[in-house]
């Protein structure tokens, strides 16, 4: 069905030009909001209608007329009828719809995917402060960042996953003074306890490992403890290193790798902000006010001019973060997406506006921002809202120890980015239909029981390219044929969309087609050759469901306990 689609779209884009030479108008289709209405429905008509100054019913007649002349139509197309004001809703052949099934089984895992391309992306997320563990909201990041990459690699990028730490500036300087407290006896709520100090448990054992000195290895570094408490840049360092390795764990636990760790303070030390500065000045993009430097970021669409230099010394957060864009842009990265919470939703005006003002190339819009909320965590019908461990906030291991890796990988990408989001430890763990993440595990699961039962009678998967599929007739087979044929369109506007919620959305839908297929046909206790075709199909779906589970990072298992219920061997 995917060949059909392209010769259908050409056959379309051929049809608009004859009645509209010139137009800038792309070819397109749109799913029906009725399975009634027809397998495609096409508004060409009415967008013309306006320009042409034509009837839109007229024209989609017109329109009509040219398409049943072409012979991608003729082939693929068994009605062509106009609805409404000017819509043509188009309904496939048989054939049509049965093709996909080769199309997936002949590509497997590749299908969807397109061929590799020139572009490179670097996606930068999480990039948390080692200060502290990994809380809910690096959980939200690490789920959208990881699947926004798995989504540029199917179209065919170079993609990078990129951690930035923010390794200097005050934050640094508080672990370091919290941690000495804990070495010199002092703990939250005593007198003379910082209020900015951290109070988490992990302080104390950071200063147990230190005071015995312990050495620390994280992925970029290694540092040995001298167990002097007056040491505080040792202290810090420890401090740094120890904190690198917890994440370095808790990323472990998610099953994440990043491609690269960029430190804050190689920003610093290699002079790429004090260039950037310089670039700036000598653009006549800043001014001297108050005894501070400032960048003229209205002339850049942001509400104010930003302070870059402070009167006492020492730069603004955004200066080096408009360093960092810059030297992502001269390492060849055309397209950068950074994943943030919404409170960074300030800074992109000002990060842009100087990465304008330096007029180094970069273009405008450059880079993209995914933005998302915060996760309220709800366990036992009431809100969590702090770990032991952590101190003030839910940590992704704890997310991952309550529940699994799959569930809050499939849970944090089940909303757009921009909205509350809710995660229910007691819905994760439920093994129904409720829980979204078990409805489609289980769903590949349960095609796997029955292609294993399939098989146990005789079946032989690798003849399953030679099953005659033109038996596929039942409406819940078109459906479900037509539900696999949108994936690669489905891959494709997620990441134009930067939208990996299209494919848990696609998932759940996905799953019901099969599901809603399974209550109503059965597949072993038939013909050879019917059996034989249904197995095809179901491989197809089974396919489809592994791929779009491993863009999100989340296992195809192939047994889960459900599977031992009597329906799910008696209904195949």
């Amino acid at each position: 069905m995917i060949q059909a689609k392209q010769e259908l779209l050409a056959a379309l884009a051929e049809a608009i030009q004859e009645l509209s030479p010139g137009t800038d108008l792309v070819a397109a289709f749109e799913s029906p909001k009725q399975a009634a209405h027809g397998d495609f429905a096409c508004t060409a008509a009415m967008q013309l209608a306006r320009p042409l100054k034509k009837n839109p019913r007229e024209l989609a007649q017109a329109l009509i007329e040219a398409l049943q002349r072409r012979p991608a139509f003729q082939r693929w197309v068994s009605a062509l009828e106009i609805a409404g004001p000017g819509f043509i809703n188009i309904r496939l052949t048989a054939a049509a719809k049965q093709a996909v099934v080769a199309e997936v089984l002949g590509a497997a895992d590749r299908f969807g995917q397109q061929p590799a391309n020139a572009q490179h992306v670097m996606v930068e997320f999480v990039s948390a402060n080692p200060t502290g563990p990994l809380h809910v909201g690096h959980a939200r990041q690490a789920a959208l960042g990881d699947a926004i990459c798995s989504l540029f690699q199917t179209q065919g990028s170079q993609v990078t996953r990129e951690f930035y730490y923010n390794d200097a500036g005050v934050q640094i300087a508080t672990l370091a003074n919290s941690t000495q407290c804990r070495l010199k006896g002092l703990k939250p709520g005593d007198a003379g306890w910082p209020e900015s100090a951290y109070n988490g448990d992990y302080i104390q054992d950071i200063a147990d490992d230190f005071r015995a000195g312990k050495t620390v290895v994280a992925d970029d570094r290694q540092f040995t403890a001298s167990g002097d408490i007056e040491d505080l840049d040792g202290i810090r360092q420890f401090a740094v290193a120890y904190l690198r390795h917890e994440q370095d764990l808790d990323l472990q636990a998610f099953g994440l790798k990043f491609d690269n760790y960029f430190l804050e303070s190689s920003l610093y030390s290699s002079g790429r902000v004090e260039d950037t500065v310089a670039k700036l000045v000598a653009n006549g993009k800043t001014f001297e006010e108050g005894g501070a430097l400032w960048l003229r970021s209205t002339d850049y669409g942001d509400d104010k001019d930003r302070v870059m230099r402070k009167s006492e010394g020492g730069y603004t957060y955004f200066v080096p973060d408009v360093a960092y864009h810059i030297d992502k842009f001269q390492r060849g990265y055309t397209k950068c997406i950074n994943v943030q919470g919404t409170d960074h939703h300030g800074t992109i005006a000002r990060v842009r506006g100087g990465l304008h003002a330096a007029d180094v190339g970069i273009p405008q819009g450059f880079p993209d921002y995914v933005l998302h909320k915060m996760v309220t965590v709800m366990k036992g019908g009431e809100e969590v809202k702090i770990s032991k461990r952590a101190g003030s906030y839910v940590t992704l291991r704890d997310l991952i120890d309550w529940t699994s890796r799959d569930a809050v990988r499939f849970f944090l990408i089940s909303r757009k980015a921009d909205t509350e989001f809710i995660f229910d430890v007691d819905l994760a763990l439920k093994q129904n239909d409720e829980n979204p993440v078990f409805y489609v595990q289980y769903a590949h699961a349960r095609i796997c029981s029955v292609i294993r039962n399939w098989v146990a009678r005789g079946g032989d998967e690798s003849t399953l390219a030679q099953a005659d599929l033109s038996l596929l007739t039942a409406p819940t087979e078109a459906a479900l044929m037509l539900k696999l044929a949108e994936y690669p369109a489905m891959l494709s506007g997620a990441a134009a969309g930067l939208a990996p919620h299209d494919v848990a959305f696609y998932l759940r839908d996905l799953a019901g087609s099969y599901h809603s297929y399974y209550a109503a046909e059965r597949v072993l206790d038939q013909a050879p050759e019917l059996s034989a075709a249904r197995v095809a199909l179901l491989a197809a779906t089974r396919q489809v469901l592994r791929n779009a589970l491993a863009v999100l990072g989340v296992s195809a298992p192939e047994v889960m306990s459900r599977e031992a219920n009597p329906e799910a061997t008696e209904k195949a």
